[in-house]
């Protein structure tokens, strides 16, 4: 996160304004050159000899009006005490190949949050969907430091956001436009009360409205931020099997409520459930059990045992599995370090030399 005086601030946002630099350019860049200020003070020459810039993309960075886009942003986000958040944090996030290389955020610093849940579903929710999300946050309110995100939109959403708070629980909207506004409009005190104890998240600077184009990418956020995405009332198509096909992707866990096999606001869920995407619940304890975070369920010491010939990523695992009966892959990712695609492989090595055993729910313990 961002330091008032923090020198390269004003490069690391003027360089999402540069054009046709998205976030995996921007991070080769700064994997090269260190900071974003070297970036831009970088000549044309040296520049353009970087894998993956070229003439054309080289030339962006000297474009007039660049600095003076990212001035006007950087006195916009001071102004309301907004945090710049550069690409790896939120650490859960920094996992997505398709990670943005900036964010905006207002609010309490809970996105490190242990256990995040997104919630999301249809815009035009019935009774049947309310009553779900509503008792499903509050099942949750047993779990400690669990955090719950959803997109502020209508519908679901809001039950979620407003559960949570009604709960005494942080919550995070994901914004599908710049932080000068919110929409929808109905939602304006809710996003207010929601910094009190949550927050609200975008990629986008301000100026930006909410258009349709935008809000796929706001879903992709919230599945990344999140270890569990449940979509508890969904039509065939929609922003909550965007999410939860998003969320799949990058190897989270999915949920879904399930519906009447002829009410169209429950065939989204039902696919997802059909086709395995999705683990089916009905209540939170539910989901609680599909991620194990049952607290009450007392840990039995594990005996240590020495483990000849490893590697260094192999020993690191080793370690952290001989503290607890079971460990979540996330769990994992986060304390090794380890880029996921090295993580699975180290996994699977380790599985076919018996040491370590794969169980349901993406958890591993010794075997």
């Amino acid at each position: 996160m961002q330091k008032e005086d923090d020198p390269d601030l004003l490069y690391q946002i003027a360089l999402t304004f540069v054009p046709g630099i998205g976030a995996k350019t921007g991070r080769l860049l700064m994997e090269n050159l260190g900071t974003a200020e070297k970036i831009f003070k970088t000549s044309l020459k040296e520049l353009r000899h970087i894998d993956g810039i070229g003439e054309i993309k080289a030339k962006g960075f000297k474009e007039p009006g660049i600095m003076a886009l990212a001035e006007k942003e950087l006195n916009f986000v001071l102004k309301h005490n907004i945090k710049v958040l550069m690409y790896g944090y939120p650490k859960r996030l920094s996992n997505c190949s398709d990670a943005p290389l900036l964010l905006y955020y207002k609010g309490t610093d809970v996105l490190e949050y242990p256990k995040t849940v997104a919630i999301v579903g249809t815009r035009k929710n019935t009774d049947y969907g309310t009553k779900l999300c509503e008792e499903l946050v509050e099942g949750l309110h047993s779990i400690e430091n669990i955090l719950i995100v959803s997109g502020l939109a209508l519908g679901i959403d809001t039950i979620a956001h407003k559960k949570a708070l009604i709960m005494g629980m942080p919550t995070v909207g994901v914004l599908g436009h710049g932080m000068d506004r919110i929409y929808p409009d109905k939602n304006k005190q809710l996003a207010a009360n929601m910094l009190e104890t949550g927050g609200l998240l975008t990629e986008f600077p301000s100026g930006t409205i909410p258009d349709r184009t935008n809000f796929p990418m706001r879903n992709r956020i919230v599945a990344g931020i999140s270890d569990v995405t449940v979509v508890v009332e969904s039509g065939f198509s929609g922003g909550a099997l965007i999410t939860a096909y998003l969320a799949s992707g990058y190897n989270r866990e999915v949920a879904a409520f399930p519906g009447r096999v002829n009410d169209n606001r429950s065939t989204g869920c039902n696919e997802l459930i059909r086709t395995n995407i999705a683990a089916m619940i009905t209540k939170a304890e539910d989901l609680i059990m599909l991620m194990n975070w049952d607290s009450s369920k007392k840990q039995k010491p594990v005996q240590k045992q020495l483990f000849l010939n490893l590697t260094t990523d192999e020993q690191k695992i080793i370690d952290i599995l001989q503290t607890k009966d079971t460990t979540h892959s996330d769990e994992l990712f986060h304390q090794t370090q380890l880029q996921s695609s090295q993580l699975a492989a180290t996994l699977l090595q380790l599985e076919m030399m018996g040491l370590v055993k794969t169980l349901p729910g993406k958890l591993y313990r010794l075997n």
